[in-house]
């Protein structure tokens, strides 16, 4: 990943490398150029190159006429509120979300605290690479504020979507590992908030994190030991933007973030206001699917993305979606994937049904996921998804989101990398060798095309 990576809703690159204050100062003329009118929310992870290019952003704002809320170190969902609560004209939050702490990035939102869309993005990129920026002459430079608390709005939210006296009363004992990003702020509160007795790992967010930020069974094996040693019922853990959590029981045991999504979806078919229509992400596991179909509840599939999973709960009216990274989406609260609404809606799940999270897990509809990669150039991509749709034409297929093939048992998903000539191939199967085998046979394919 050494290019400057732009997707639909924002940019991210190496600090010093392939990002720097120039690059922020163009991209953030770009947004203001199609924003609508109204200040602008800068916020930033915990990373510990966030205040450089936060000044650099906020001078860039101000100098195309915006003024300019500065909310410091505030977790992704939380902008997305702050966004509606302050009638913000968008939003700008300082992530590279699990990326190493050489990069740094920039997430766009718009008016409505959703990040921005394929449509909004790309006209914000064209730009970027097009236009010159618009700087405005002395006289009409944009205000700088400081937005106080940026969390008490996001917290009545998240609080609003559970029984809050019952959970008090569980007193449940809880570590949160927020590995030194912005997570810790509002998850303390929140946690403290709900009755639990709470152990907080990596709460300073200055960005020097104790494991790596991507939060995986590898990446989490020393904090699974503490909330272990530590008897906790639940361990809670963020990405450093806290948009992502991945979950760890009582044993040690990574229950991961698959759960997340799947444990959230069960809660919200207990209570008839988020009984209905579901979103999920083409990549997310099975287990949504399954718990909906038993509810007699649709579940939509998106293509793989925040913005296309927002998109596809609007169009569809759905009630509840996420995605499989670790991403509940509760409408109620914002159309942003959100740790926070994770956390306090599976101590919800718990008190409810008086269940240890490894009960719940293992109660799941069971399934195993199989992921790997295939280096393929990215001008002989189409040619090698036709050849995998030819050589296992007995699923069901579509090119939502690269090519995606289901039967009855299993489904495996093709998609190139917006970053590396490479395509990932994902698999899932109720029998671990068969998510195996699905991939091993499209890889071969792959090889045989490639050659061809």
């Amino acid at each position: 990943m050494s290019k400057l990576i732009i997707s639909v809703s924002g940019l991210r690159g190496i600090v010093g490398e392939t990002l720097d204050p120039l690059i922020v100062a163009r991209y953030a003329a770009a947004f203001c150029a199609h924003a609508p009118a109204g200040p602008v929310i800068v916020a930033r992870d915990g990373r510990a190159t966030g205040p450089v290019l936060r000044d650099a952003l906020t001078a860039a704002l101000r100098s195309a006429g915006r003024d300019v809320i500065d909310a410091d170190v505030a977790a992704t969902p939380t902008v997305g509120v702050l966004v509606r609560h302050l009638k913000a004209a968008g939003a700008v939050q300082i992530s590279a979300s699990h990326n190493p702490p050489a990069y740094n990035g920039m997430k766009l939102f718009g008016a409505d605290g959703r990040v921005l869309d394929a449509r909004q993005g790309a006209a914000i990129r064209d730009a970027f690479f097009q236009a010159e920026p618009r700087w405005v002459p002395h006289d009409q430079l944009g205000g700088l504020k400081h937005s106080g608390d940026p969390h008490t709005p996001h917290l009545e939210r998240v609080l609003q979507t559970v029984d809050r006296p019952a959970i008090e009363q569980r007193r449940f004992r809880v570590l949160l590992d927020s590995n030194h990003g912005a997570g810790a702020l509002l998850g303390r509160r929140l946690l403290e908030t709900l009755g639990c007795q709470v152990m907080v790992v990596g709460e300073t967010p200055d960005g020097l994190f104790e494991h790596p930020p991507e939060p995986t069974a590898t990446n989490l094996e020393g904090i699974a030991a503490q909330v272990r040693e530590a008897n906790c019922e639940v361990g809670f853990c963020q990405d450093p933007d806290a948009d992502r959590l991945a979950l760890i029981d009582a044993d040690g045991r990574y229950i991961g973030e698959e759960f997340t999504l799947a444990l959230c979806v069960q809660r919200a078919l207990q209570h008839p206001e988020t009984t209905g229509p579901m979103v999920i992400n083409c990549a997310s596991s099975a287990m949504s699917e399954a718990l909906g179909k038993r509810a007699g509840v649709p579940v939509f599939r998106s293509a793989v993305g925040e913005a296309n999973v927002a998109d596809l709960m609007i169009e569809k009216a759905a009630v509840y979606g996420g995605e499989g990274n670790g991403g509940p989406i509760d409408p109620r609260v914002g159309y942003v994937r959100d740790s926070f609404v994770g956390m306090a809606q599976i101590l919800d799940l718990m008190q409810s049904t008086g269940k240890t999270l490894a009960e719940l897990a293992d109660a799941m509809p069971q399934y195993a996921i199989h992921k790997t990669t295939a280096t393929v150039p990215a001008e002989q991509m189409p040619q090698v998804f036709d050849a995998i749709a030819q050589a296992m034409s007995d699923a069901q297929q579509d090119r939502l989101d690269g090519l995606r093939l289901v039967w009855d048992d299993a489904w495996l998903l093709v998609r190139g990398s917006n970053t590396e000539p490479i395509i990932r191939l994902i698999a899932e199967a109720p029998e671990s060798s068969r998510a195996v085998a699905l991939c091993e046979q499209a890889a071969a394919v792959v090889q045989r095309a490639i050659l061809e």
